[in-house]
């Protein structure tokens, strides 16, 4: 991909800057509850504000389906970021229309103004090219540091990109692409994978582009279920993806094809449902009895994952081993949470469970980056093009895969 401008080429004093960030954060009773996307935001904020820049922020919340909805408003994000930035931040009523044009235009070098939630119009997740033009006539430039959005071709990622230009990456999406590009494109060996949550087909393309580079992978969470099927383990009631037995079987042939460990459960932390307080058992190997579901990986098997994670010079940790938002069940993901961050390796996490693990028990720190792209990380690494990096201006001379 050819390398994009980055937020540090614009020349933005006294100048409008529209900057798409994610300010999709987690809220209750009209209180920002985790703010570190916010925080995540904050190096380009700084930057802009520092050189002078009239910036313009603008997010979604939610999923507000095109119609405003009051408990999806981004209020508590702008008290959230003033407090942050020491420095007030002005609340648009809407996103589009001469009103916030017009306090667009009012604002001077170093003030900030947040655009209400972009998803209160249907246009911006079908990327109307009206809407988008709407966004585009309150800004000048265009700075684009959500990650986390970058594979939607929505109006506020891709369709203002038609007309606003120069089109910049953020800090946060530079950082984002060299810890991500590092990954997939020159990792330190061994490097472990290791992959949980719900479902396979979600990886399929993440798995089959990880088994060019990786050493070892580690399967866990209700996915592994799926492969244990497919190898003719019983599996009690636990969710199968039954469509998905074979790309189950075609990854484990390849893993051998190309030496790849692939490990799985080999006990489970077993139970009739998933609710807190129901009775539970350890299986003494992979098989699940009838009428018992796996909801976390088993003691043995936390042990298994341990010793592979701390022979790594490079890991990549996706998805929850179990159940992770009803314990027990979610003892396998904090253990893994543990092993992670007790290795000198490039250790990245995506995956907002497993940020959550990480950042529960206080380890965020220790680990090289904790991605706050989601689903576009998993794209990304799975090799597909993200609207919102292709609609970016292309930086003069070179190609490197992506911006700086």
């Amino acid at each position: 991909m050819p390398r994009k401008m980055s937020v540090r080429d614009l020349e933005v004093r006294g100048r409008r800057v529209f900057v798409r960030v994610d300010f999709n954060v987690p809220m209750s009773a009209g209180r920002v509850i985790d703010d570190s996307r916010i925080r995540a935001a904050l190096p380009t904020i700084n930057l802009l504000l520092d050189r002078g820049a009239r910036v313009v922020l603008a997010s979604h919340l939610g999923r507000p389906k095109g119609k405003p909805v009051q408990e999806l408003s981004l209020r508590p994000a702008a008290e959230r970021l003033a407090e942050l930035l020491g420095r007030p931040v002005e609340m648009a009523a809407d996103c589009v229309g001469p009103e916030v044009e017009a306090k667009s235009r009012a604002l001077a070098g170093g003030q900030v103004l947040l655009l209400e939630n972009l998803r209160y119009h249907a246009g911006e997740t079908s990327n109307d090219d009206g809407f988008a033009a709407g966004l585009a006539a309150l800004a000048d430039l265009y700075v684009n540091d959500a990650f986390g959005t970058a594979h939607r071709a929505h109006a506020s990622v891709a369709g203002i990109t038609r007309h606003l230009r120069p089109a910049a990456s953020g800090l946060l999406v530079q950082k984002e692409l060299e810890m991500l590009g590092r990954l997939r494109d020159r990792p330190d060996k061994p490097y472990v994978a290791l992959l949980g949550g719900a479902k396979v087909s979600d990886k399929l393309d993440l798995i089959e582009r990880l088994m060019a580079n990786i050493d070892v992978l580690l399967i866990g969470g209700a996915m592994g279920h799926t492969f244990l099927k497919a190898r003719g383990i019983p599996v009690g009631i636990s969710k199968v993806e039954e469509d998905r037995l074979q790309a189950a079987r075609d990854i484990m042939a390849r893993a051998e094809e190309r030496r790849v460990r692939l490990l799985m459960a080999i006990d489970h932390v077993a139970a009739a449902k998933p609710e807190a307080g129901v009775a539970t058992t350890v299986t003494d190997g992979p098989a699940l009895p009838d009428g018992m579901m796996g909801l976390d990986v088993g003691p043995r098997t936390r042990e298994a994952f341990d010793a592979e994670i701390r022979r790594a010079r490079t890991i990549f940790w996706n998805g929850p081993l179990g159940v992770f938002e009803v314990p027990p069940f979610d003892a396998g993901t904090r253990a893994a949470a543990q092993s992670v961050a007790a290795v000198e390796a490039f250790a990245v996490v995506g995956g907002g469970d497993s940020v959550a693990a990480v950042n529960s028990l206080g380890l965020g720190s220790r680990l090289t980056h904790l991605s706050t792209g989601g689903g576009a990380s998993l794209e990304f690494l799975s090799g597909v093009e993200l609207p919102g990096l292709t609609a970016l201006t292309d930086a003069p001379g070179g190609r490197d895969g992506g911006a700086r």
